[in-house]
């Protein structure tokens, strides 16, 4: 059975409905739209990685994410905006979130802010918190589904909580099988890991790394920015122990690789696959997710990996790691 719909590619059926397929066309973005518009769950490439989104002031629509992913209820979402004219009414603004979204929205970052009194949001998005996280991302066809459906939309990452973070249709697919109404495939994610946080209800504080570092959000800002302890409440999504884990378990830090394990290596290294011969972390970041997707998919007892360096966005790819490889 297929879904005949714009812009439609393929779909899984499932009693009484079906994961449609969506091309990026005007058709397949309308389409997508409608979906939002009426409540339901529709999966869209960022330039992170694909979201599942919902429209983030409806309680039942917001329920089903979390019931899609079996995300626990405390974790908080990202509210997704197309222009700062819709963003603002959200949130108690600021002069260090005017600075911050003039250098670096588009793109891939998210501010936490206080939430606005009366704003018009699900309270199952903040998780209970007086804060909301938000964005705006850079990726064309996020920003056009954003603007065509007209709504706030709420998307953490669209895989089964926990588990790899996707950054192709084919992976949302194959974490979300029929819990998903419609996938707008973009294809491939370009930067390919999850948007910097900052937080800006009181101290600036990184409360989770990123592609956009910590050093050049203090320069922005003129100060320093505080790193969230690990020991903190929950108080942005990505901060759970465990997260982004593949089925297999994960050694990290490999200098060498054990007889029967998948190889993940960086560098000069060889390897089952390599994050960026060259060394190049922006490389190695786009591919993390892509090849943990392929090392899992041969079903490996234990997939090793390379040392990733710790500075600028090795920051960012050895928090994933941390979290992959934590007990669960």
């Amino acid at each position: 059975m297929t879904a005949e719909s714009g812009g439609n590619k393929n779909a899984t059926s499932r009693p009484g409905r079906m994961t449609e397929r969506l091309l990026p066309d005007p058709t397949g973005l309308a389409r997508a739209a409608s979906l939002l518009r009426d409540g339901r769950l529709v999966a869209f490439p960022t330039e992170t990685v694909y979201g599942l989104g919902a429209d983030a002031r409806d309680d039942h629509a917001v329920a089903a994410i979390y019931a899609a992913k079996g995300r626990p209820s405390f974790n908080p979402l990202i509210v997704h905006f197309a222009d700062l004219d819709a963003l603002k009414p959200m949130v108690t603004w600021s002069d260090e979130a005017e600075a911050i979204a003039e250098s670096f929205w588009p793109g891939p970052l998210t501010l936490v802010l206080p939430l606005r009194e009366g704003a018009r949001v699900s309270k199952l998005v903040t998780a209970g918190l007086d804060t909301i996280a938000v964005r705006m991302p850079a990726a064309p066809v996020a920003r056009d589904l954003l603007r065509a459906a007209g709504v706030p939309v709420a998307a953490p990452s669209a895989n089964v909580s926990g588990q790899i973070s996707p950054t192709r249709a084919e992976h949302v697919a194959a974490s979300l099988g029929d819990r998903v109404d419609a996938i707008l495939d973009g294809g491939p994610c370009k930067v390919g890991l999850e948007s910097t946080i900052l937080g800006l209800a009181g101290r600036p504080t990184l409360l989770r790394p990123g592609g956009i570092t910590r050093e050049a959000l203090g320069h922005v800002l003129g100060r320093r920015i505080a790193e969230r302890h690990g020991s903190d409440t929950i108080s942005a999504p990505g901060q759970t122990r465990s997260h982004y884990a593949p089925r297999a378990a994960v050694r990290l830090n490999a200098i060498e690789f054990e007889p029967g394990e998948a190889s993940l290596g960086f560098g000069e290294v060889e390897a089952d696959l390599n994050l960026s011969p060259s060394g190049d972390l922006t490389e190695a970041a786009a591919n993390l997710f892509e090849y943990l997707h392929r090392l899992d998919a041969k079903a490996p007892k234990v997939i090793a990996i390379s040392p990733i360096p710790h500075l600028g966005l090795g920051v960012a790819i050895n928090d994933r790691l941390s979290r992959a490889a934590a007990d669960r």
